[in-house]
């Protein structure tokens, strides 16, 4: 099923982005490579989904300053999207519509979370607005996108993943492209973000 094309957004449809952050675009903290490039396809997907009054859910790192992923901490990252900070607002060029659900995650020091439903309540919200499919882009694809997107499926929704809207790490050459690859093997479809239809 992950070659078939998505249906264009409906009922029962929500956007998520991911981490969509300025510690994680070219010139932050801990910047993915390219990372700007998922802004113009995320930008169309907002406006589709916003056009059609769909529900929209922005994920976000919002880190105490001595957070258990940081080095300093003994973990594997440098300080990035610290809650407050200007390295931890959603990207100015990226146009959340009014009324974008903000999901903040890891927002304690002892515990880390990559996915957006990890210590969050996103899967409650999306269950009380009905929601069935979730459309996914953001940072990055080979982690916080990955996780939450699994989370996402074993939850029992279905999952669009936009190839164009979503960046990887790439810590080994190729995670990204693995990543997706497990994603599509878990069952979610792997589609560009002009898929969605006009």
């Amino acid at each position: 099923m992950a070659d078939v094309l998505p249906a264009a957004p409906a009922a029962g449809d929500a956007l998520l982005v991911v981490d969509v952050q300025n510690d994680f675009l070219p010139g932050g903290s801990l910047a993915v490579p390219a990372g700007d490039a998922v802004l113009t396809p995320l930008n169309r997907a907002l406006e589709r989904f916003a056009g059609r009054g769909l529900p929209v859910f922005a994920s976000r790192d919002w880190h105490p300053a001595d957070h258990c992923s940081f080095r300093a901490q003994g973990g594997p990252w440098p300080p990035h999207c610290v809650a407050g900070t200007a390295g931890a607002e959603f990207a100015a060029a990226l146009r959340l519509p009014a009324g974008t659900a903000v999901i903040s995650k890891a927002t304690t020091a002892a515990r880390d979370a990559y996915s957006a439903f990890d210590g969050t309540d996103l899967h409650a919200r999306l269950q009380a607005l009905g929601v069935r499919r979730l459309v996914v882009g953001g940072l990055a694809t080979d982690y916080c996108v990955q996780a939450s997107v699994n989370d996402a499926l074993a939850l029992g929704y279905a999952v669009v993943v936009l190839r164009d809207g979503v960046a990887a790490v790439d810590v080994n050459p190729g995670d990204g492209e693995r990543a997706l690859a497990a994603m599509q093997q878990r069952g979610a479809v792997v589609a560009a973000s002009e898929d969605l239809g006009p």
